[in-house]
């Protein structure tokens, strides 16, 4: 197998997987581990991957995005824990956008249920999570259903978005980073986050610590667009500095 093909399975399998090991990699393919290093060096420097400390992740880009079924089985207890910080920045909102995703799905699920309250989301799941909650009023947003996330898109979407008025919008994304702001891969995707950005009077940023310094292909918003960003400790506290600058609260738990 060649360098390039040997590459490209490289990147297949961290798509597939979710993330590759330097070693589990060195013995499939029969080369050195210091190969497979400048092997995954060279599709960062593509920005395919993102190296962590003895493998790789793919980094979400217009041709490639996680499922939300993948995305349920990577960094699951430091999502835990930054839902329920997410949660704790409630406050007195009445109203409530919550993203597509699994982090937001795991906020809404520590939202709660003891007040009145109404969600919006365009998440199947986040509804879901939240059907059986008596004083929770959950408002789906219709529109072209992204089987991937289970979510849905396009104009209907976003119509029914700028006709709110929205306490608190509760946003994910793809990838933050202080150059690009917060990028998403599907330009419907993108359209609806930024409508939800629109039309809400506090928004709060809810996301693992990997996600920072990715950049995907849709930009809907910037850093400093929000009160707060929740991440988890994996992020520096060097760069959660860098990043509070441009304007949130960031709270690492």
């Amino acid at each position: 197998m060649g360098t390039e093909e040997r590459r490209r399975a490289i990147l297949e399998t961290a798509r597939q997987d979710g993330a590759v090991d330097v070693n589990r990699l060195a013995e499939r393919f029969e080369v050195a581990k210091e190969t497979i290093r400048r092997d995954l060096h060279t599709l960062e420097e593509h920005g395919l991957v993102r190296r962590t400390h003895g493998g790789a992740y793919p980094v979400e880009s217009a041709g490639f995005e996680t499922t939300l079924a993948m995305r349920t089985t990577h960094h699951v207890p430091q999502k835990s824990r930054i839902a329920k910080a997410a949660a704790d920045l409630l406050g007195d909102a009445e109203t409530v956008f919550v993203d597509e995703g699994f982090t937001p799905q795991l906020i809404a699920e520590a939202l709660p249920k003891d007040r009145p309250l109404t969600v919006v989301t365009a998440s199947l799941a986040v509804a879901t999570v939240l059907a059986e909650a008596e004083k929770t009023s959950v408002l789906l947003l219709g529109g072209r259903l992204r089987g991937s996330t289970m979510a849905t898109v396009d104009h209907w979407a976003t119509r029914m978005l700028a006709d709110f008025v929205i306490d608190l919008a509760y946003v994910g994304a793809n990838g933050i980073s202080r150059q690009y702001g917060l990028t998403t891969p599907d330009p419907a995707v993108g359209e609806v986050k930024a409508q939800a950005m629109r039309s809400a009077r506090r928004r709060v940023f809810a996301g693992v610590h990997s996600k920072f310094g990715a950049v995907s292909f849709c930009r809907f918003a910037g850093v400093g667009d929000f009160e707060a960003v929740v991440t988890d400790t994996g992020l520096p506290s060097a760069e959660a500095q860098r990043y509070s600058l441009l304007g949130p609260n960031v709270i690492r738990v």
